[in-house]
């Protein structure tokens, strides 16, 4: 098959958990320097019009600890119709889907392809959950491999509130350190606090617990590059690499193109630039379907 051509090929990017559209901004921006569309989408409880706590930005956050989350009923099918539809949208529009992936978001774009692989012409996962040898992102943050993971500190009791809640805007400064570590401990030390704003305080629980059921014959059919983030802390290369083997196991005949990056969980804020060229030559490549 011929080299795809930038002008026929979208870049389709999916956020991690409390992440959203947002932070893919400077990353679309160096896509369309190689003369890539970039789109990339808010999942369930993400975006500038995301529901919050009723105290999260009052002095004290009254309730914070006990509010039930208004994503508390969001299913991983209503967040990957989030993903098919965008995808369904691009197949209309563009000859070559490139489906990208970064952290939970792995799961919900790994459903889409399972659902729908013919919208998908590759999907690439930034260091990225892959349910394909155990079914639940949850069960690979639980693995022995990730034991060294630094944790972002959980708010209230996730089965009651109907989410993973975090506090990006705790005042205990010990709080949001660890918050930074996890996601952007390469950030420079001087930069602006602005970070804290960006993150949302509620993931949907069935982001984490929903397994995710993929076969060979559709999920395992995909051209897929794994990005692999060498200075992760959120989710370390030893949980990456266990990801990849137990993928390609099931998927054998279409193995993992892998791809290493250095530095931390959040390139698409600490090196976009960087992120940007290695996703354009990702995207670029001939198919192997």
């Amino acid at each position: 098959m011929n080299r795809p051509s930038s002008s026929e090929t979208v870049v389709l990017l999916v956020h991690g958990a409390w992440h959203s559209a947002l932070h893919w901004a400077s990353t679309q921006r160096f896509l369309a320097r190689h003369g890539l569309a970039g789109v990339a989408v808010d999942l369930p409880g993400a975006g500038l019009d995301a529901p919050v706590p009723t105290g999260y930005f009052q002095p004290g956050q009254p309730g914070l600890d006990s509010e039930k989350s208004a994503l508390h009923d969001v299913t991983m099918q209503d967040t990957t119709d989030v993903v098919l539809d965008a995808l369904a949208a691009a197949r209309t529009r563009y000859r070559n889907v490139v489906l990208v992936a970064h952290s939970a978001g792995g799961s919900p774009a790994s459903a889409a392809a399972e659902q729908a692989p013919e919208l998908i012409d590759r999907i690439v996962y930034l260091s990225a959950s892959v349910p394909a040898g155990r079914p639940r992102f949850a069960d690979y943050i639980g693995a022995e491999e990730n034991a060294g993971a630094v944790q972002v500190p959980p708010v209230g009791d996730p089965e009651k509130l109907g989410a993973i809640r975090i506090n990006p805007l705790s005042p205990d400064s010990a709080v949001t350190a660890v918050i930074r570590r996890a996601f952007l401990d390469d950030l420079p030390a001087d930069s602006s606090d602005s970070w804290r704003q960006f993150l949302h305080p509620d993931l949907p629980l069935s982001s984490f617990t929903t397994p995710v059921p993929l076969s060979p014959e559709r999920w395992g059919r995909l051209p897929r590059t794994y990005i692999r983030l060498t200075d992760d802390l959120a989710l370390p290369p030893a949980t990456q690499d266990l990801m990849i083997a137990e993928a390609d196991r099931v998927a054998p005949d279409q193995p993992f193109q892998v791809r290493s990056l250095p530095g931390g969980h959040s390139p698409f804020v600490t090196r976009p630039a960087q992120l940007a060229t290695m996703l354009a030559t990702i995207a670029l490549q001939r198919l192997t379907r």
